[in-house]
Order: C-alpha cells, then structure tokens, then sequence
C-alpha cells in the first residue's frame, strides 16, 4: 500500500468534478441568480447546500461505509431493496435520462444557435452519433479516465468556463433587481429545491466508485487510506462545484438589467454570452457546454455498464457500455422536454431514498447498523417521495396538493419526506433500544 501524492489528489478530485459537472449545473444556477435577484446569496446558500454539499456527503458515505457498491449499501433495508434501488438509481441518472440529456443540452445551447430551428432534427440526430461515438471511445478504457478527463478535460473544461463568467463577474451589466416568485419570501428554501435539479446527490454514490476503483488501480487498497483520499478528492470537487455557482449565479442575477428576465437557464447563459463576446462568445459557451456533457456522459456511461456487468457477469462490459450508449443516443432524439416529463416523477421519489440512505451511512455506527432503523426510515421516506412523484406525474391541482400538505407538511415545496423520515428514524432507533431486531441480511454475489 503507498500514500497519494498531491498531484494524484487533485487529478483525482478534477475527474469527480469533471464528471459531476454536466450542462445542467451551468443552467440551474444562472436561472436562479435572474429569478432570485437581490435575495440572489441567501437562495445561492441554500443552492450549494444540496448542489454541492449533498455530492460531497454521498462520495464520503460510500468511503466511510466500506461498501462494494451503492447496492451493497441499500442492502442493509433488504437483498431485493439493494438490487431495485442501485438499478433505478443507475437507469435514472443513466440512459433514461441523464445521459440522454447530455447530449440533447449541450446541442440545443451549443449548436441549434448556429443552424437554426429548421434543421434542428436532422441536426440532433448527427450531433448525437458524433457526440456519443467520442463518448463510447472514452468509455472502452475506464482505467485511463483519470488521465482523460482529470488532467485534459476538466482543465479546459475549468479555463472556458472561467473566461466567460469571470469576465462577465468584473463586468456586470447593471445593479441586482428585485427577486421573481418564491424567490422574494422562501430564497433559502427554493435554493435548497432548485440545488436538487442538478441531481449530483444521486450521481455522488454512483461516482464514488469510479474514484475508489481508480485509487485501487494506482496501489492504494488500505480502508482508511481510500477514506481519507476519497475525502480530499470530494472536498475538491465539491470546492470547484461551489466556486463555479457562485460566480455562474452573480452573473446571471446582474444579467437582467441588460436582457431581461429569460426563460430558463441556457437563454441566459447564451445571451450573456452573446451580450459580452457576439458570436464567439455563442462559439466558447458551446465549448463550455460540449466539455461538461461528454465528461458526465463518460461518467455515466462508465458506472453503468460496470455495475450492471457486475450484476449481470454473463454480458460483457462492452456489451453493456453499447446497450447504454445505444439507448441514450435513441432517447436524446426525442428532445430534452419529453426526456424529463417521462423522468422526473422517478426522480422525486429516488431523490429523497437518497438523501436518507447517505444519513444513515454516516449514522450506521450510532445505532450499531440495526437494520430496523434502516427498515422504518426508509420506508416512511418512500412513502412521502411516492406522494411527491405523485404530484408530478398527475399534476395535481392546488386545492389538493393544500389538503395534503395538511397532513404532510413541507409537501407543497417538494419536502413532504422530511417529517415521515424523522419519524421513521424515531421509530427505529426506539424499537432498536427496545431490543426488536430483524435478522443482517447477506450480501449480494459479486457485491
């Protein structure tokens, strides 16, 4: 066993951020800084609490809990629980969606500004087979990820971005403006909402694994020595995920005295970009865009097709890195709208189980990992998220999402889970003092 030197930290710590950092955590924050205006900090606050707070506990859980896997971890509820959970989780963030919509973002800001509207779907269906070629290329050899996207990638990935909000940072276009919306009583609390738009929560369990491998693969084995190295790698990406917000959201909050309040996130950031540097600046902003969405494509790609190889051993990782890139390319033609209206109702439910499950890691000891805590927390949390997904997927109407909110308070802003998973947390940890225990369940072949 050898010690990390600080070059193999930060490189380690780049490619993280490098994988967490797709086109949507560049649109999320610069919406929010238009739509928050002069209350534009406190919502930021809350932003970065679970844009980058959240990824950074999620990678410390996985290292601090000693698990293979995020199906190892779940496997505390239950076997059954850990195989449906990491599979949704991976098909989630995976080709069902985020990988898809890496490609479909990165073309409508990168590339529909230069070819118009009238040819965006033949447009789409190149850029894609282009986009998701370099994609499978990076994929084929996820041993060399931290040369590629650590050191070539994120760099380029870190100057572009900071040539356009920097700039645009000593520059602003004119004073902060009132806030829009929740964004004048609650900017905390839609910040805190909004930072789970960039869904690094449910990414962090997945790329912790990638870091820890790549830590084994460079001589590192010791438990303690991959905790402290996973660590130091999560402070940096979360670090660099933060100081990016921060100034991507001040840029968009002084943006609207000289375009306006926009309708989402990538109108303003192709505006501000068109406003500073004309149709160069449209050129570096789909530099920016492209760079982010194929390392996270990379990212997904990668943990998808490794976890299912492992879950499935009779099919090759190749065949799996084909599978997931070959669904992705198909979804990302159907445009980014149908992509989420399709996605988001799994995600409100899978977002909370997340969050949950990465408390408990870090509570595992205190309670001496009783799998009653594990079994009542997180069934009480999935039954609040199935409400939530709920609203989603049946929009439903003002007078009932009011009624429900009687009885589930936080509902009406998307944390209905909260109250539920502190009272399964109580339950659980009084029927643990009691002495009622549920048998450890195994763990899973190949986990």
């Amino acid at each position: 066993m050898r010690s990390f030197d600080k070059s193999a930290f930060w490189a380690t710590g780049l490619m993280l951020f490098a994988l967490f950092f797709g086109a949507g955590n560049l649109i999320f924050p610069a919406y929010l800084g238009q739509q928050a205006g002069e209350n534009w900090l406190s919502a930021m606050f809350g932003f970065l609490l679970t844009g980058a707070g959240l990824p950074l506990l999620g990678v410390i859980a996985i290292g601090y809990s000693g698990s293979r896997d995020v199906q190892a971890l779940a496997s505390r509820v239950s076997p059954w629980y850990g195989v449906a959970f990491a599979a949704a989780l991976y098909l989630a963030i995976g080709p069902l969606f985020a990988t898809p919509r890496t490609a479909t973002v990165s073309f409508e800001v990168g590339v529909v500004p230069f070819i118009g509207e009238a040819n965006k779907s033949v447009g789409l269906a190149v850029f894609s087979v282009v986009f998701f070629g370099v994609a499978y290329w990076l994929s084929m050899s996820p041993g060399k990820l931290v040369d590629r996207i650590g050191k070539i990638l994120t760099p380029a990935l870190l100057l572009t971005i900071a040539a356009l909000v920097g700039y645009a940072a000593l520059n602003p276009m004119g004073a902060l403006t009132e806030a829009q919306g929740d964004f004048v009583t609650q900017p905390l609390a839609k910040g805190i909402l909004e930072g789970y738009g960039t869904m690094d929560a449910l990414a962090s369990l997945v790329f912790a694994i990638i870091v820890i491998d790549a830590v084994r693969a460079m001589g590192v084995d010791n438990r303690a020595e991959l905790l402290r190295t996973t660590t130091v790698s999560g402070v940096i990406a979360a670090s660099c995920l933060a100081a990016v917000y921060l100034f991507i959201g001040y840029m968009g909050a002084t943006s609207v005295a000289g375009l306006g309040v926009q309708e989402n996130g990538a109108l303003v950031l192709s505006k501000t970009a068109q406003y500073y540097f004309g149709m160069g600046g449209n050129v570096l902003l789909g530099v920016i865009v492209l760079l982010a969405c194929l390392s996270t494509a990379v990212g997904l790609i990668t943990s998808c097709a490794e976890y299912f190889n492992r879950l499935c051993p009779g099919i090759s990782y190749k065949m799996f890195v084909i599978i997931n890139t070959l669904v992705s390319m198909g979804l990302a033609n159907k445009g980014l709208a149908d992509i989420i209206s399709f996605s988001v109702p799994v995600l409100m439910l899978l977002y909370p189980l997340t969050v949950v499950i990465i408390l408990l890691a870090f509570l595992h000891n205190f309670f001496g990992g009783s799998r009653i805590v594990y079994v009542t927390t997180m069934s009480l949390t999935g039954i609040a998220g199935l409400f939530d997904a709920a609203k989603i997927a049946f929009d439903f109407s003002p007078e009932t999402v009011a009624h429900i909110s009687h009885w589930l308070p936080y509902y009406d802003i998307g944390l209905g889970w909260l109250v539920p998973g502190a009272i399964g947390l109580t339950i659980g940890l009084l029927l643990h003092l009691a002495g009622v225990r549920l048998a450890t369940p195994p763990q899973q072949p190949g986990v």
